[in-house]
């Protein structure tokens, strides 16, 4: 199993509409680590980090998908890199 990490900021109507429990349930149910917050510009931004297939998946849902009620305008992943190890030990929302 390949590990990796990114970072990601996604824009549109993603405050108020449950985006970040829904981001962090997914994540969990992917078997992923990182965290996910708002922003103060009101954007939506993390880290996520695992297995290189999951977060995949996690990047489709980020850019397409999100929660009910969402609507993504835009998702920027960056700093994606190979990891040898783990950094988080679960994911949380952060406030």
């Amino acid at each position: 199993m390949a590990l990796g990490s990114f970072k990601y900021e996604v824009f549109g109507k993603v405050q108020g509409v449950f985006f970040r429990a829904t981001t962090a349930e997914e994540a969990q149910n992917l078997g992923l680590v990182g965290w996910v917050m708002n922003s103060p510009s009101g954007s939506v931004k993390g880290e996520a980090q695992g297995d290189e297939e999951k977060l995949a998946n996690l990047k489709m849902f980020l850019q397409h998908k999100g929660s009910p009620g969402s609507r993504i305008d835009r998702c920027d992943i960056t700093d994606e890199k190979g990891l040898e190890n783990l950094t988080y030990d679960k994911f949380e929302v952060r406030r």
